[in-house]
């Protein structure tokens, strides 16, 4: 096939970098290493025993068909139950998208509300693919540098510097990846306001909110009916490779994301819908609490074990499972830096260069969503190896 052909708004869309270091360590292994992954997010737990065999049930009773293109009716009811049990919202099933997992959810939003030529704020550092899901609609992401004294997150002092004629709305995560930091009720309410004075949309993605570890959590939901919130079975639910998540949305936006649906996805996974129904029943809830205060315990593990190492962690997560972590103690291109400790300790990690220009360089994700004897491990493997790097300064 002739490249020239290739669209153009390919140039705007980067690598993802964490994915070139995964087969890197993927080639490793083949060749007998021995290597700790702390780059994926993805939680080491797989879904409770009650949603396989929920899923079972569903495919021996031929629930195998499309469904409607907005989910099925008693998943976005028990989705709605959800939002009433746990932030005590009264959220009408009708506003809510059952979608073929977040990255779906956050491409039907910006297909329904980006338009060509138009830019979308958003922090920097941010999850690499939130970016290019304005790109795919031909959108620009407008990158506003954050930095720990905000807890890497949009101020809504810079939300009202940085809007200009071609702006279009903000897109924000709370908890966020890389970060695991949250905004706070109240600075997040002021920035829905000054949208909303603007005429922009507010899209805030919530797939970690279940994983809050300092605080009570709350759904943006709670300060707009006009915001459009991003959910996940992924997470907190554990349920990566089922590829599910859900929007909610204000009732006027309804039809365009169903139309949107209906053309590019159809529908989502019939199995994996009626698997996630199991998702709300006590014994699983009872599971997933327990898994998330082992993920509080990881954290409260290897932050001052990433401090005594050398690493700067300017802002203890209070969310999600990662650790954003200022490296220039130990060197000055986190690139290199991540390199080396795969080849040399055999550990992965990511480096800031995936999560925007600011803080590229100086800045490393590590993902505790692995087991306690992992974390330990890596540890070790580092305290021995980080001493060579900082010889060779």
């Amino acid at each position: 096939m002739n490249l020239n052909l290739l669209a153009s708004r390919l140039d705007n869309i980067a690598p993802f970098h964490v994915m070139e270091l995964m087969k890197m360590a993927h080639a490793l292994e083949r060749q007998g290493r021995h290597i700790i992954h702390m780059g994926i997010g993805e939680p080491d737990f797989t879904a409770p025993p009650t949603v396989v065999a929920a899923a079972a049930k569903a495919m021996a009773d031929g629930k195998l068909q499309y469904t409607s293109a907005l989910g099925i009716h008693p998943l976005r009811e028990a989705i709605a139950a959800h939002y009433r049990r746990v932030y005590g919202l009264k959220i009408s099933p009708s506003r809510i998208v059952v979608t073929a997992g977040a990255s779906a959810a956050l491409l039907l939003a910006c297909a329904a509300l980006v338009e060509a030529g138009t830019e979308v704020l958003m922090p920097d550092p941010s999850y690499p693919c939130n970016r290019h899901f304005v790109a795919a609609f031909d959108g620009r992401a407008a990158m506003v540098p954050c930095g720990p004294e905000q807890r890497f997150q949009l101020s809504d002092a810079q939300v009202r510097e940085h809007w200009t004629a071609q702006t279009r709305g903000v897109l924000l995560a709370s908890p966020s990846n890389p970060t695991g930091t949250s905004i706070t009720h109240g600075e997040l309410g002021k920035i829905i306001a000054t949208v909303r004075a603007k005429g922009g949309f507010t899209i805030v993605d919530e797939i970690y909110q279940g994983l809050s570890y300092d605080s009570e959590p709350f759904s943006a939901l709670s300060l707009s009916d006009d915001v459009v919130v991003i959910n996940s079975f992924s997470k907190y639910f554990n349920m990566t490779g089922w590829r599910l998540g859900w929007l909610v949305v204000p009732e006027a936006l309804v039809p365009a994301i169903e139309k949107l649906s209906q053309n590019l996805f159809i529908c989502p996974s019939s199995v994996a819908q009626y698997a996630a129904l199991a998702c709300f029943e006590p014994e699983a809830l009872a599971v997933y609490e327990e898994r998330k205060a082992e993920f509080r315990r990881r954290r409260d593990y290897i932050v001052p074990a990433l401090q005594e190492l050398g690493f700067k962690v300017p802002v203890v997560p209070d969310g999600a499972f990662y650790v954003y972590a200022d490296c220039t103690a130990l060197s000055n291109d986190a690139d290199q830096l991540t390199l080396a400790m795969l080849n040399q300790a055999g550990v992965v990690l990511v480096p800031g260069m995936d999560f925007g220009p600011h803080t590229a360089h100086s800045h490393i994700r590590l993902s505790y969503a692995t087991s306690m004897e992992n974390l330990r491990e890596a540890v070790a493997r580092l305290r021995a190896f980080l001493p060579t790097i900082t010889a060779r300064r």
